[in-house]
């Protein structure tokens, strides 16, 4: 009898050693984290979180217009321009006019702009259209009909105009060529013109390319600062978008996944939100992470030193528990391709151990009654 109980001992010795070596888990553990520092031979710099070092890391991604778009002043909706549509009218004060019937209007409807600039008028012949008013080339319409015809009265409309056009791509209502008219001469009056943003205001980009230059604004920026609300220029082509900025999160969470940037910025306590918070079974609120490559002069404030060179990896530390520990994580901001990590509580690998221990302790024991 005492040789099968020092022999079921052994058996169950020999378990709890191979499964506390064994034992399925999410990752490593706090200690096994913590050994990797720098401090002691690892790669990593191991930063506790408190109210100094979230100052330091709290940068967010600077967006808006560059003083070329911001200073480009509204364009006039009545300067001509090439590829514009005009539609002319003249009435003529004679009996016998050169245009039409007696005392009745002669309508020159959808007359177009050509690429020099020019227009062709039937007696005032090929004229100068572009970067006229329209008064001004009614003036210079009269003039040479004068020529022709006694006191003749022209009047000249500017229509849409092909050669001032900007194009509207991504999520907006409706996406197309629109033309820059009185009412739609600055970008957020044109958004309105294409029906409206249709993606979530809170992470909605709008880049906007002119030539060789491309500047990119938040949308919300947009509405709330009037600076950022540019003159539009023929040409310009306007591209809204879904930020596509993300995170993953890892290990004892209610979720584990790579999840998108839900606002302009976010906490590490919001982060832990989007992902369902802390698994309440598994979390240790002591071992919860954020590994970063910190750009070289971030890192160099974090850690206070002078001498590193270019990015670092660091490993930013929460310990919930503490009094200030909501309020650190409530102020960090999570930055793009962060992973953050809740590790285990220790118990929980206990009671992994004890549960792949109690199991076959169990099965040998019916195995012996068996015999």
């Amino acid at each position: 009898m005492l040789s099968k109980c020092i022999q079921i001992g052994a058996t169950l010795a020999l378990t709890l050693a191979l499964g506390a070596c064994t034992l399925p888990r999410s990752g490593p553990n706090k200690t096994e984290i913590l050994n990797g520092a720098v401090q002691k031979l690892g790669n990593a710099h191991v930063v506790e979180v408190d109210d100094r070092v979230t100052r330091a890391t709290a940068v967010t991604p600077t967006l808006g217009f560059t003083s070329a778009f911001k200073n480009a002043g509204v364009l006039g909706s009545d300067v001509i321009r090439p590829g514009d549509r005009l539609g002319v009218t003249i009435w003529e004060n004679t009996d016998v006019p050169i245009l039409g019937a007696p005392q009745t209007a002669t309508i020159l409807d959808e007359i177009q702009v050509d690429g020099q600039g020019y227009i062709f008028v039937p007696y005032a012949g090929r004229i100068k259209a572009s970067d006229n008013t329209p008064e001004q080339l009614r003036n210079i319409i009269t003039r040479k009909l004068d020529q022709q015809t006694p006191d003749p009265q022209v009047t000249v409309r500017r229509l849409a105009g092909d050669g001032s056009t900007v194009s509207i791509v991504g999520g907006v209502g409706a996406q197309g060529v629109y033309p820059i008219e009185r009412p739609t001469r600055t970008l957020a009056s044109m958004l309105a013109q294409a029906g409206g943003v249709s993606i979530e205001p809170e992470i909605a980009l709008v880049t906007v390319t002119r030539g060789g230059q491309k500047n990119t604004v938040w949308l919300q920026d947009l509405y709330q600062n009037p600076s950022m609300d540019i003159a539009l220029r023929g040409g310009d082509r306007i591209l809204v978008e879904r930020d596509s900025r993300s995170f993953t999160a890892l290990g004892a969470t209610g979720g584990q996944n790579r999840i998108p940037f839900t606002s302009q910025s976010i906490s590490a306590m919001e982060a832990l939100a989007l992902v369902g918070g802390l698994n309440s079974n598994l979390a240790d609120p002591k071992g919860i992470f954020v590994l970063r490559n910190e750009p070289q002069d971030i890192a160099r404030t974090v850690l206070g030193r002078a001498d590193l060179q270019g990015a670092q990896r660091i490993i930013y530390v929460f310990d919930l528990t503490k009094p200030n520990g909501l309020f650190v994580a409530r102020d960090f901001n999570i930055r793009e391709n962060d992973t953050v990590y809740v590790t285990e509580a220790p118990y929980v690998r206990f009671q992994k151990t004890l549960g792949s221990v109690v199991a076959p302790a169990a099965n040998l024991t019916t195995l012996e009654q068996a015999f």
